[in-house]
C-alpha cells in the first residue's frame, strides 16, 4: 500500500513543485491501494504544492442535464410520462452541496469537499480548487463558456498550469477543448439543465472528445515539457497546459 511519503516522493520525482497550479485527472484504480484512499492522494499533493500552490479538479454534473449523454441513457426506453417524471425528480444544482458526477472520479469529489475548497458556479461544468489561487480560478464562469477561455479551464491556460494525468491517458486531457474552440466554424447547440433557480437553457459550443486520443499521441510526440514517471502501479504524466493546447491547436489547423 502506498504511503503519503511514497506519493510525495513520486509526485516530486514527476516534477510537481511548490507553488504550482496543478489540475489533477486521476484513476485511483490505476494507482493501486493508497493509505487513506483519495484523501491520502490529496494530502500528498497538497504537501508537495505547499501553501502557495493550488490543486484543481473538474467537478462536472452531467446528471443535472436533460441534454447530456448520461441523461439520454437514463431515459432511454421510458415513456414520455416516465421521462418527464424522471426530469421532475432531478435536483437543482447547488455549488456548495451537489456532488461531482461519479464519472469524474473520487479524487474530484475529495477536492471539492475539502475545507477551504471553492467551486465555480456553472451548473454543468463546474471546477473546484483548493489553495492560494482557488478564488482566481473559480470566480466567474459564464454559462456560454462552459469549457472555454472564460471558464476555469481557460484560467488554467492563462496561469500556465500543469495537469497531472495520474493513470489516465491523453484521450481524457480536458484542456484539448480549448484548442477545439480556436478552430473556425465551431457549432453551437442548446444545453438544458437544472440550475440553482430551476431549469435553464443556454447555447454554447458543441464539444466532444472522440478525437482526443489521436490528438494526444501527436502532442506527446512533439512536446518538450512533458515529464513521466511510474507511481504505484500507475503510469503518470505532468503536462503543461499551455504547450499542449498550443500544439493541439496547430495540429487541428493543419488538418482543417
Amino acid at each position: 500500500m502506498l504511503s503519503t511519503a511514497a506519493l510525495v516522493e513520486g509526485f516530486t520525482r514527476l516534477g510537481v513543485r511548490p507553488g504550482m497550479v496543478l489540475h489533477v485527472q486521476a484513476s485511483l484504480r490505476a494507482l493501486g491501494p493508497v493509505e487513506g484512499g483519495a484523501g491520502g492522494v490529496v494530502d500528498a499533493l497538497c504537501e508537495v504544492l505547499g501553501p502557495d500552490g493550488t490543486l484543481v479538479a473538474y467537478t462536472a454534473t452531467p446528471e443535472n442535464s436533460a441534454t447530456s449523454r448520461i441523461h439520454q441513457e437514463a431515459v432511454a426506453g421510458l415513456s414520455p410520462a416516465e421521462a418527464e417524471a424522471h426530469r421532475a425528480r432531478m435536483p437543482r444544482f447547488d455549488p456548495a452541496a451537489t456532488p461531482a458526477s461519479p464519472t469524474m472520479g473520487a479524487l474530484s469529489e475529495t477536492v471539492r469537499t475539502r475545507p477551504g475548497a471553492l467551486r465555480s458556479g456553472h451548473p454543468q461544468t463546474s471546477w473546484a480548487a483548493l489553495g492560494a489561487r482557488a478564488e482566481e480560478i473559480t470566480a466567474g464562469h459564464p454559462l456560454t463558456s462552459h469549457l472555454g477561455p472564460e471558464s476555469p479551464l481557460g484560467r488554467l491556460y492563462e496561469l500556465d498550469a500543469r495537469v497531472l494525468m495520474l493513470g489516465v491517458g491523453m484521450a481524457r486531457f480536458t484542456a484539448f477543448h480549448l484548442a477545439d474552440l480556436r478552430q473556425p466554424g465551431v457549432r453551437l447547440r442548446e444545453y438544458r439543465c437544472v440550475g440553482a433557480d430551476g431549469w435553464t437553457a443556454f447555447r454554447a459550443p458543441d464539444l466532444d472528445d472522440l478525437h482526443f486520443a489521436e490528438l494526444g499521441d501527436r502532442v506527446l510526440a512533439a512536446a518538450a515539457g512533458i515529464s513521466g514517471a511510474r507511481i504505484g502501479t500507475a503510469d503518470c504524466r505532468l503536462v503543461p497546459v499551455r504547450e499542449a493546447v498550443d500544439l493541439a491547436d496547430g495540429f487541428l489547423r493543419a488538418l482543417a
